[in-house]
């Protein structure tokens, strides 16, 4: 038996925004009502260098991305799913 995953009708499921947050917003843009708190905490933050995203690295090494906009964009899920393959390549076993 296959089984399918239903294709959604709407994609509200890759934008939510929780202005109610004491931190709303962590970042500064120029839209609040597009800013996008479904990844609020980066999950590409792993992937280092390579998460495509406006970051430093402070003088203890420590990644900086109070800069970066890149999760909390309109379109922010689809780059993260898309980005989520990497980490998916750096986690699994072989």
């Amino acid at each position: 038996m296959h089984n399918s995953i239903k294709k959604p009708e709407t994609e509200n499921f890759k934008f939510f925004c929780n202005k109610e947050c004491e931190y709303f917003p962590c970042h500064e843009i120029p839209n609040p009502e597009d800013f996008n708190c479904m990844f609020c905490f980066c999950p590409l933050y792993a992937l280092g260098r390579d998460c495509g995203g406006n970051f430093v690295y402070t003088e203890e090494g420590i990644k900086d991305c109070s800069d970066c906009i890149i999760p909390h964009n309109k379109g922010a899920y689809d780059y993260i799913i898309e980005k989520s393959k990497a980490l998916i390549e750096l986690v699994k076993e072989k």
